[in-house]
Order: C-alpha cells, then structure tokens, then sequence
C-alpha cells in the first residue's frame, strides 16, 4: 500500500481508503471481517459519517485494541433521530451525537472532525460562521478531534472552505463521470456523438478546486469514486462504457491534492478489487483510452448514487435503498428473486410515498426521487 500526505495535517493516509457506509446492513461479524482484511492490506484511514447507531458499535468493536493504527473521518452534524438519518446545524442534537460516535467507536478523539455535508451557501454559512463553528473549534481544543475537514459536493462550496484557513481538508465527490463536463450549454452538443475537446472537458470550477487545494495545502478524501457503482456496466454508465474499480480509482487519484479515496466495501471481495490497484499495470489503470472511445463523454445530473442523503423520510423509507433495488430490478429483463426478497423486507418502501418531495430538496445530484418512488411503486408491484 502506498500513503500520502493529507495536506498540512501532517497525517499518512493510505491512498485507498474504507468508506464505511456500506457497513451499514452488515452484522458485527462481518463488520469486523471487512476492516480486518482492510488492515491486512494497509489501509489506514475509514470515514464514518453515518449515524445509525449500530454501524457505529460495530466499526467500535472491529477497531477495539488497535485504534492507534486508524485514522477516522467522524462527522459533526449527521445525527440519529427517530429511527433514520438526519443532518442538522442544531448544537443541541449535535453534540450528543457526536459524543455518541465517540462513545460507540470506543476512542476518545476523531483524526478528523468533518463538518458534515455542506453544499449551498446558506448551508455553508450556517456551519462556517456561526456556533457550530464555534463548537467544532472548541472539539479541536479540547483535542477531542485533531484536525477540521468539511465534506461537499459543491466544487463552489468546496472552493471557499479550501480558502477558510482553519478547514485543513475535503472530502469531496469525485469520479470521471462528474468530472467530465463539456464547456458548452446546448444539450445536443453535451451528448454529442464526439466530443471534439476529448478528455479536457473537465469543469472548470472542478479544476480550480483541485488546483486551489494544491496550493493551499488543503488535502483532499474522495468519495462517490465509483459513482454508487454505475461505472461498473456499459448499460448504467453515463459514457456507456463500463470502467473498473482499479481505473476509477486511478482517476481519483491523479487529481491534484487528492490523498485517498474512499472507496465502499460490502464484502471482502471488494477490498481485494480496490487493493488490485496497488499492482495493477499502466494498461490496467489506463482510463482514458476508454472514455476516449466511449459514446458520450459526459455525465447526466438526475442519477442516484445511493449516498442516503435525501434522508429524512416522513414515512421512514429507505430511501437510497429503494432506489438501488430499483436500479437493479431495471438492469434484469425479469426481477432477479434476491431483489424481490431485499424489497419485500424493507419496512417501508416506494408504496409508502406521499410525493412531498422533501428528500428532493436534499439530493445533491438532482434526482427526481418522487417520480422514482412511483416507478418503484409499479414495478415491484
């Protein structure tokens, strides 16, 4: 495994990183077995920015003994609240919650403490300028967290924390398909058959990000590297060309001021795909030559990566679960049995909708999720 530098935290990360949400419907056990194969294979840095209780302890107990060996993404401001995900500015949820992570990770200090999911100005100002910001900087004091992030999928946002001065990194959503915007604003030349600039299509106010955290210092976590895994099939992937974990990850980190990626692990299997990039070839790693050749070059806002933060729900549907279920019932010509069986445990589902659209509201990547959840609805139905 090789490490790098995370700015000027002075921190070592492994370039590959355990992003932990897909912990999330896993037992203790398997929990264990994942970060265990994860250590074995170098890896030293998981982020946990979720707040359900059980994944919590769970992570908790697989680091038990060997804390010293991680460096842990905690976030303020993901709170747990009648029995889903909520994401919160109000210090008096807050900080429970956060002393809730220390507690259920058994630690007594987070590596990093990341100001939790912030993309619009409003949202920025709120946990920037205010008391939560003053309550981040006295968790720094009292040596409670080490160093300050903040995690966006704004490359706007993104910018003015990279300028802050006291924000020493990012985690911030990076992969081809978000990357790879063509500098034009007719659509038909956005899905142009060839795209005549090639792969230098990146947005611009993407490119200056990573250009500004270079300068300042300001190191960078990527999440969202597999896209929730749509890279993976021609059929799924914006460019119809299907990519593979090893070159989606050399796309992460060839972008300035990234450290590590963060990538989601189900399964061991999953750890030993990621690590592969470790020796893995220039031919191996080479994604260019795919999106070169690829029939669009550019990715379409409105596709759900399944990060759950449309949550909360009113009526307690998983939102980001349904949503993947759906994506691969759509993928079969009939509804695979296991898929059928995962929807039918669901404890609310697409049916349960009322369509107030408040989960719209905070999506990052503009999905139209109540028209989804009608879909849902039919199909499975």
């Amino acid at each position: 495994m090789r490490y790098r530098e995370l700015g000027k935290t002075g921190l070592r990360v492994s370039e590959i990183g355990l992003g932990g949400e897909w912990l999330e419907r896993h037992n203790t056990e398997e929990v264990k077995e994942v970060i265990e194969v994860c250590e074995k294979q170098g890896i030293n840095i998981l982020d946990c920015w979720m707040s359900e209780p059980n994944v919590r302890s769970n992570i908790g107990l697989a680091l038990k003994g060997k804390r010293e060996k991680w460096i842990i993404q905690g976030h303020i401001g993901s709170i747990w609240e009648d029995g889903q995900y909520v994401r919160t500015r109000e210090l008096a949820k807050v900080k429970p919650a956060f002393e809730d992570l220390l507690a259920r990770m058994q630690t007594d200090y987070i590596d990093l403490g990341m100001i939790h999911f912030v993309d619009t100005e409003e949202e920025y100002k709120k946990a920037v300028e205010g008391e939560f910001m003053e309550y981040v900087r006295s968790l720094k004091k009292q040596g409670k967290i080490r160093h300050i992030g903040l995690s966006s999928h704004n490359p706007a946002i993104a910018k003015l924390a990279a300028c802050q001065g006291e924000i020493e990194m990012i985690l911030f959503s990076i992969n081809p398909a978000f990357d790879m915007l063509p500098p034009v604003t007719d659509l038909d030349e956005y899905f142009a058959e060839e795209y005549k600039e090639g792969l230098g299509g990146i947005a611009p106010e993407r490119e200056e990000l990573y250009k500004i955290c270079e300068k300042n210092g300001v190191g960078i976590t990527v999440m969202k590297g597999y896209a929730g895994g749509r890279l993976f099939d021609e059929k799924t992937s914006p460019f119809q060309a299907a990519l593979t974990p090893v070159q989606c990850i050399h796309y992460a980190l060839t972008r300035p001021a990234v450290a590590a990626i963060m990538a989601g692990f189900d399964n061991p299997k999953h750890v030993y795909e990621a690590v592969a990039y470790e020796t893995a070839t220039e031919e191996e790693k080479d994604y260019a030559s795919v999106l070169a050749s690829a029939p669009k070059h550019a990715y379409s806002m409105g596709q759900c990566t399944y990060c759950g933060h449309c949550a909360p729900c009113p009526e307690k549907i998983d939102i980001a679960m349904v949503n993947k279920l759906y994506d691969l019932a759509v993928m079969q010509s009939e509804i695979p049995g296991t898929v059928k069986a995962h929807y039918g445990q669901l404890t609310a589902n697409a049916s349960d909708c009322i369509q107030c659209k408040s989960c719209e509201s905070r999506c990052p990547f503009q999905v139209s999720i109540a028209e989804r959840m009608r879909k849902t609805k039919e199909l499975f139905s």
